[in-house]
This record gives C-alpha cells, structure tokens and sequence, in this order.
C-alpha cells in the first residue's frame, strides 16, 4: 500500500507484526540499525506541508500503518495491512531485543517519563536493559549539532535499540539522522508511547479501541490541541479514500 504525496510515494512496507518481527530480528542479528515509522492521517496532512518531513520518510526502512483510516483504505485499493500503532509496538520490540541481548536507549519526553518508562519495561520485559536515556530540551532541532552529539552518546551506549519519543515530524526526522551518525542502532518513532508507560497520558478505553474510536475519545480529551488537527485529518480523508480506490481500480486492469 502506498500515498501519494507531493508527486512521492510513501510506501507501507511491512504489512503486518510478523513481517516486523522477522525483520527487526534479521537487523538484530546482523547489528544493522533501522529507522521504523508509523504512518497515519495526521503524518499525511504533514508530508504534504514539509518537504523535510517527506525527506524524513524517505529514509525510513520500515513504514507501518499506525491508525484505523490506513487500514481501512488499504483494504479499499485490495492491498490489506494490518495496524500496528507505535505505542503497541514497543513491547513487542523490547521482547525481541530482550531476546537477542541488545540493549535499549529512551529519546524524548522528559526525565521523569523515562525513567517511570524505563522502569516499567524492565518489570514488563524479562532479561531487558535501558541503558541510555536522554531527555532533549524544548524547541530541540533533530538535524541539528546536538542532535548529532546525542545520537553519537546513544551510540557509544552500546544501545541498538532506541525508542524515540518526539513526536512527528522531529522523531522521524531524528530517525533518519540516526541512520547515518549511529548505523547499528535501530530507531523507532513511538510518539507518545512511553507517556503511556510512566502514567503522564491515559490510552483510551479497550471497548473504544475495539471499535475504532480512540480519534474521537482523544478529541474530547484535549479539544483545543487534539481538535484542529483530527479535523485536518477528516478534512482529506475523501481524497486519500478516493486514491485508494483508483488504484484497485488501476490494478484490476493490469
């Protein structure tokens, strides 16, 4: 499945948790580092305005779709992948680094989120090591000078597993900076995940998971700063929709 954006192409490129794993594994295995991003509608409302985003993107390994609308169009231009959001990810990831031996690094938030984070994960995943954590000021720069001594103090952690906790489009962007200062670390862009962790932000309940409405309780929870941008989000999802359909339509006539 793919977007069209500004006349490039976003790719979801792993379909579902075990391609991830399989992959994740094989990059483990190999100490090749990765970037993994977690496509949704607010990162498309994004890529169209920021062409350092769309470069972002481009330099991600792993692309997954992270929301229910990718999902359901993929399925509308009969190309399904599964979801998989970045906050559910990360255990998942953390057992398979656990597994391997590979040490961990937590990028973002604040002091506090990560070590309630980290001490959460450690309780949570067996034989698991954090053993680097940095918290970046406000207004940190991703492409920047310190963003580069960061990578490289994460790097001479011995970490090659790093949850990045920015937010889009900075944790994208770290990510891809990532693959070039720090190449065996693997970078995976959470957003808000490890928040969830420490207790600083409450996931939506199950039942309003189930049925595809997290948007909506999220809305409520913080209209002021949620509102404007799932109303973006709504704003070009016929469009995205009727792409979709148009590439059914182009594949069933190859």
């Amino acid at each position: 499945m793919f977007f069209g954006v500004e006349g490039e192409e976003i790719e979801v490129n792993v379909p579902n948790w075990a391609v991830l794993e399989a992959r994740v594994r094989e990059r483990f295995a190999q100490r090749r580092g990765f970037a993994l991003a977690t496509i949704n509608l607010d990162h498309i409302v994004k890529l169209r305005a920021s062409p350092r985003f769309r470069m972002a993107y481009a330099a991600q390994d792993f692309v997954v779709a992270d929301g229910n609308p990718i999902v359901w169009m993929s399925r509308l231009a009969g190309r399904p992948v599964s979801l998989i959001p970045g906050s559910e990810a990360i255990l998942p990831l953390a057992r398979l680094a656990a597994a391997q031996g590979v040490t961990v690094a937590l990028f973002g938030a604040s002091d506090r989120v990560l070590a309630a984070a980290q001490e959460y994960l450690e309780r949570e995943v067996r034989d698991l090591r954090v053993i680097c954590r940095i918290a970046p000021a406000m207004g940190f720069d991703p492409e920047s000078e310190l963003a580069e001594a960061m990578l490289g103090e994460i790097a001479d952690s011995g970490a090659r597993l790093c949850f990045v906790a920015l937010g889009a489009p900075k944790q994208e962007m770290f990510a891809a900076h990532g693959r070039k200062v720090a190449p065996e670390v693997g970078f995976a862009s959470i957003g808000a995940g490890l928040d969830f962790y420490a207790g600083e932000q409450n996931r939506a309940p199950e039942w309003v998971r189930k049925f595809a409405l997290e948007w909506l309780w999220r809305a409520a929870s913080s209209p002021r700063r949620l509102g404007p941008r799932y109303a973006k989000c709504l704003a070009i999802l016929p469009g995205e929709a009727a792409k979709a359909a148009l590439i059914r339509l182009k594949d069933r006539k190859v």
